[in-house]
């Protein structure tokens, strides 16, 4: 008579399978987490640059524009006190300012059409925070506005304006443009946040571009404003990105710390104004 097969021998069940059955494995922490998906969403929004340059080339004729006939003239004209130095390269960092600033403020723009194409609802149903993926598009802007910096550098070295090329000088510029760009941004898509709307929010962004750039120190000391004036451009971002750009490219007297604090302080404001706002885009 043939033997019964042998039951196969039960293997005990390890506890910690059984554990992760029961319980689902709990989550990395925020911090963990955060810097990584802050770069993964600046690497996306810069892969669409890839596709389209075209956007750099327009974007550079505006400063030019300004350099080689507003900066000449009024070199020639010597109307405006400089501090000694010729008036074209009083005026490159303002320019320099003033063409990052306009690519970061009408950054909501695009939000809005991400909404519109239902991207928006699909980022927001992942694990990525809000607040990570307000940063990654707000330092986004920020790259573009420094490759938008590096252009009108080079425009005004050929122009011969005195600047200078110490490395270290040359990161800071890059370390405050990037800064005065996140919050330009980020004060885009806070207002976009507000008038869900891309036709508002144009008429909105060419509003306030040139009272924010008349309104600075970009174009003419403090010196020779109005009172008034010079308390608009105490509390305009725009003016410490000015000053720390002429301090850092030109040599002249800046307040860095200063500057860079305040540039610091807006934009983390602006990501957090941002951040609280992007699912009032998604509804």
């Amino acid at each position: 008579m043939s033997e019964v097969p042998a039951a196969p021998r039960t293997v005990s069940a390890d506890p910690s399978s059984i554990s992760l059955l029961l319980r689902p494995p709990e989550p990395r922490a925020g911090w963990r987490v955060l810097p990584a998906r802050v770069v993964a969403m600046c690497a996306v929004e810069l892969q669409k640059l890839s596709h389209d340059r075209t956007e750099l080339y327009t974007r550079a004729v505006q400063p030019a524009l300004w350099l080689l006939i507003f900066g000449q003239t009024f070199t020639r004209i010597k109307a405006i006190p400089t501090e000694g130095i010729p008036y074209i390269d009083y005026l490159a960092p303002g320019i320099i300012a003033q063409s990052a600033m306009f690519i970061a403020i009408f950054y909501g723009i695009q939000i809005i059409w991400e909404r519109d194409a239902g991207v928006l609802n699909k980022l927001l149903v992942t694990p990525t925070p809000r607040s990570a993926l307000t940063t990654g598009k707000a330092f986004a802007a920020g790259v573009k506005s420094l490759i938008q910096a590096v252009v009108v550098i080079v425009i005004a070295a050929l122009l011969g304006v005195s600047l200078t090329w110490n490395p270290l000088k040359l990161l800071g510029v890059g370390a405050i443009v990037i800064l005065g760009s996140a919050f330009f941004s980020c004060l885009s898509m806070t207002i976009a946040g507000i008038v869900l709307s891309r036709d508002r929010l144009l008429g909105i962004g060419q509003a306030i571009t040139m009272p924010l750039f008349f309104g600075s120190n970009a174009l003419y000391p403090l010196s020779v404003m109005p009172g008034w004036l010079q308390a608009v451009s105490k509390v305009n971002p725009l003016s410490y990105e000015v000053d720390a750009l002429r301090g850092l490219l030109l040599g002249t007297h800046a307040h860095l710390a200063l500057d860079f604090g305040v540039l610091a302080v807006a934009a983390a404001l602006g990501i957090t104004a941002a951040s609280s706002l992007l699912g009032r885009l998604a509804r």
